[in-house]
């Protein structure tokens, strides 16, 4: 599939192969098979996770950013073995993916998410809260990741971000 193929396709064709993707996504994370996570995205990727009230004034201050697929790996490697924090597992929810068009042969798409923190002593609460803006191009692989853009609501992330959202 080309980035021509893109514009090309049926919306509903588009919507499922985003969905598809998105599915993926929060499936790795979800199953914790994080070192499988940079391969859902391009080599010279940006994923950002960033506070609704720095998206909307425009400032850059960002909860996590990178701006490679290395960097991503590199992001993995670190939470598996130099970061410590209490063992938790998470569970997204996704809502209204909305494929916005194609730009520049990207798939713009926007949705929301939800993710739940289950700790080992069981208790479950509701971590973040947010909307994903993703640009997405299509590889000999399948649709990637070439941007996620992460803007939460929620106030205050009541530990440690270490996982990616």
């Amino acid at each position: 599939m080309t980035s021509l193929e893109l514009s090309a396709l049926a919306p509903s064709e588009q919507h499922f192969l985003a969905s598809k993707l998105l599915s993926d996504y929060v499936e790795c994370i979800d199953d914790d098979r994080l070192e499988e996570w940079p391969d859902l995205f391009v080599d010279n990727c940006v994923y950002q996770v960033i506070a609704r009230e720095n998206a909307d004034r425009g400032l850059p201050t960002s909860a996590m950013f990178c701006d490679s697929r290395g960097m991503l790996r590199d992001r993995i490697v670190a939470l598996r073995h130099a970061n410590i924090y209490a063992k938790h597992y998470y569970r997204h929810v996704l809502s209204n993916v909305n494929v916005k068009g194609v730009q520049d042969g990207e798939l713009l798409v926007q949705s929301n998410y939800v993710v739940f923190q289950t700790l080992v002593e069981g208790d479950t609460q509701i971590f973040n809260a947010g909307k994903y803006i993703d640009r997405m191009v299509a590889t000999p692989d399948g649709l990637r990741l070439k941007s996620k853009r992460v803007v939460f609501d929620t106030y205050r992330i009541p530990n440690l971000l270490v996982t990616p959202l």
